[in-house]
C-alpha cells in the first residue's frame, strides 16, 4: 500500500482542524453550554487543561487528516463536493454512530453529544474540503 499524501495539506487540515476546535469550545460558541453540560464549574474545567493535552488533541487531528487524505488517494481527482461527502460520510459512519452508541449508553445529556459531534462533523467536512482542493 502507497501511504503517501499531501503531507502540507494534511497539516494544514490538522491545523484548521486545532483552530475550529479552539473557537467551538470558545465563550464565542459553545463553551459555556458546553461546560454546564460536563456538570462542572469552569474553574474545573479549566484547571484540568495542560499544555500536553493540546499536543494530544492536535496530533488527533493531525491523524484524522492524514486517514481521510490517504482514502482520498483512491478517488480519481476530488473536488470539493466528493471532499465534503467524504467528510460527511466518514463523520456518519464512524465518529456520528460510534459516539452517539455511546452516549446514549452514558446518560450523558444528549445536547453534549450534539456539541461534540456538531464539531467533529464540522471538522470532516473541513479536513475533506481541504484535503481535496490541495492534493
Amino acid at each position: 500500500m502507497d501511504w503517501s499524501v499531501n503531507y502540507v495539506a494534511v497539516l494544514v487540515a490538522a491545523v484548521a482542524i486545532f483552530m475550529l476546535g479552539g473557537l467551538w469550545y470558545s465563550p464565542l460558541l459553545f463553551a459555556k453550554h458546553w461546560v454546564a453540560l460536563q456538570g462542572k464549574s469552569p474553574e474545573e474545567m479549566r484547571g484540568g487543561a495542560s499544555p500536553s493535552l493540546y499536543v494530544q488533541v492536535f496530533v488527533c487531528g493531525l491523524v484524522t487528516a492524514w486517514v481521510m487524505g490517504l482514502l482520498m488517494r483512491h478517488m480519481p481527482e476530488p473536488g470539493l463536493h466528493h471532499g465534503l461527502l467524504i467528510g460527511a460520510l466518514l463523520w456518519l459512519g464512524f465518529a456520528g454512530a460510534t459516539s452517539y452508541g455511546t452516549a446514549l449508553f452514558s446518560f450523558k445529556p444528549k445536547m453534549l453529544w450534539v456539541i461534540d459531534s456538531g464539531f467533529n462533523l464540522a471538522s470532516f467536512l473541513l479536513a475533506g474540503a481541504i484535503l481535496s482542493i490541495w492534493r
